[in-house]
């Protein structure tokens, strides 16, 4: 069976298309401005410099140069990329992320899948597995800095678990799942539904992760297992949910009215998030992660460190750390969006109320996955 391509669909394809054109397009006419000081500099750079363990790159008219000191950084000529993220690059993801939303959303209608709040609970694992295999190679890149031997993967292998080239590879890893799954349920007679299935998949994937992650920690002197960081963390966090959500029911009904238990699983997403950016970038040495504390690769923790150091006496500081605030922060945006998926939302486009929440869900919980596993794993 055919279906004829909505007005939608039509535009959101000219609009995918037209871009594409025009970065392929202006990459090879104007290869420096384009690409040097924009696809390279904000998108490909970073990737290239962090898979090869290197302090920067330089893109040094196309002839790239990696860098292994900070002061050759600084010397080098711009652009210069360095691993992590800027203002620009999380602009780029985000509207990557929303343009590919449009898009998973007409496949949705066109399955007729995802009209309920299971297909949130089925991708959960998918959600976590996405934040331990970063970890993968945290342990890749471990095994050379601390451990002294080559690493298992070597580039340009290890770069498609790198971020955020990584969320592109579990985006198509999921898509996989969910075909397979409902194929599965609809051609046999094997399951009901696909989404035991498919979250069978994703716990199966997230397993076998965990299981390569702790047999490294048994046989490799460069990984460790400190499990204090995923008690605390999960600990806290659950901690934090039930107050808020709880405070949040009586006193802000209009909040959690419209997702109910999946608000609060996403509430307690970011807060694993914040709770473990705060353990690890202010309490790491204390907790016994071996290599001190953690360093953050996000524009927003930076601002929040200046911030509270801005704001409050050293003195108090000293005791209290720095990112504490990075919490509340995002425990006050969960709630904020919390409050747009109201029940006339989620009842008009039920599978756009699912997938929006499926995606705050993932930019939460999977970042704050592997900041949990790199340091309960010490690397």
């Amino acid at each position: 069976m055919t279906f004829p391509e909505t007005s939608a669909e039509r535009t959101w394809t000219a609009v995918v298309v037209t871009a594409l054109v025009a970065l392929v397009g202006g990459s090879v006419l104007f290869t420096d401005a384009v690409y040097g000081n924009f696809v390279w500099h904000y998108f490909w750079g970073p990737v290239y410099a962090d898979a090869q363990g290197a302090q920067c790159a330089a893109w040094n008219g196309g002839a790239v140069e990696l860098l292994y000191s900070n002061a050759a950084c600084v010397a080098a000529s711009e652009p210069v990329a360095y691993p992590g993220y800027t203002l620009i690059s999380e602009a780029g993801y985000a509207i990557t992320l929303l343009t590919a939303l449009v898009g998973v959303h007409f496949m949705l209608e066109r399955m007729k899948i995802g009209e309920d709040m299971r297909l949130l609970w089925s991708l959960f694992p998918f959600v976590l597995l996405g934040g331990a295999l970063r970890v993968v190679e945290d342990a890749n890149n471990a095994a050379e800095m601390f451990g002294n031997v080559d690493p298992f993967l070597s580039y340009p292998l290890n770069a498609l678990i790198i971020s955020p080239v990584i969320y592109f590879v579990m985006f198509a890893v999921t898509l996989v799942a969910i075909l397979g799954s409902v194929l599965l349920a609809r051609r046999t007679d094997l399951f009901e539904n696909y989404y035991r299935p498919l979250a069978a998949t994703g716990t199966v994937l997230l397993v076998a992760n965990i299981a390569g992650l702790s047999y490294l920690a048994a046989t490799r002197d460069y990984v460790q297992f400190i499990p204090v960081f995923t008690v605390l963390t999960l600990g806290l966090a659950t901690v934090i949910t039930a107050v808020v959500w709880w405070a949040a029911r009586r006193w802000l009904p209009s909040v959690t009215s419209g997702t109910e238990a999946v608000g609060a699983l996403i509430l307690w997403g970011h807060a694993v998030d914040g709770v473990a950016n705060v353990l690890g970038l202010d309490w790491g040495a204390e907790l016994g992660y071996p290599r001190g504390d953690l360093v953050s690769k996000h524009p927003l923790n930076e601002y929040i460190v200046d911030a509270t150091h801005a704001l409050l006496p050293e003195s108090l500081v000293h005791f209290t750390g720095d990112t504490w605030p990075f919490i509340l922060v995002k425990v006050a945006a969960v709630l904020l969006v919390l409050s747009l998926f109201d029940e006339e939302l989620r009842e008009e486009a039920p599978r756009y109320t699912t997938l929006m929440l499926v995606a705050v869900l993932a930019v939460g919980l999977g970042p704050g996955t592997r900041d949990m596993l790199r340091a309960t794993f010490g690397i």
